[in-house]
This record gives structure tokens, C-alpha cells and sequence, in this order.
């Protein structure tokens, strides 16, 4: 699977601002932001990014998935720390 269409799917899907995935073969990094994430728990965030990846993870095409999540005002104060 390639990190264009990880980002498309949670672009359409979860109406974010921005999605950066990074990564090769079947393991990827996520930072997604958006403010869907506002007033949710972490668990909520991270259960929100894996919802509409599942049938990429079931068929192994996504083995491994690292997932950083962040409000647009979370995202503004803490992409320099980053490296963004």
C-alpha cells in the first residue's frame, strides 16, 4: 500500500485539515489533524484514524500503524517540535 492512499482514504473520510503518512512496505506513521478531534479522548483519536483503515489492516496490506493526532491549534504550536 502506498502513503498516498493512506492519506487520501483519512482526507475523505475524516474531513481533516492535513494528513502526513510516512513509511514503506506495510508499516506507516500518521499525523493527522483535524479539528474532528476536538474534545476527544485519546482513545476516541486514535480509534477515529484506525476505522477507516480496518479492511487495510485485516488484509495485512497495514501491519503496522503509528498514529499521532492533533487539533489545528495543537497542530500550529507543536509542528515545529516536530520537524514541520
Amino acid at each position: 500500500m502506498e502513503t498516498n492512499e493512506i492519506k487520501q482514504v483519512l482526507m475523505e473520510k475524516l474531513s481533516l485539515d492535513e494528513a502526513i503518512v510516512k513509511g514503506e512496505g506495510n508499516h506507516f506513521q500518521v499525523i493527522a489533524v483535524g479539528a474532528i478531534f476536538e474534545n476527544m479522548s485519546r482513545v476516541k483519536q486514535q480509534q477515529a484514524v484506525y476505522a477507516p483503515l480496518m479492511e487495510y489492516i485485516a488484509d495485512n496490506r497495514i501491519h503496522a500503524l503509528s498514529i499521532k493526532t492533533y487539533t489545528p491549534t495543537e497542530w500550529e504550536r507543536d509542528r515545529k517540535l516536530n520537524g514541520f
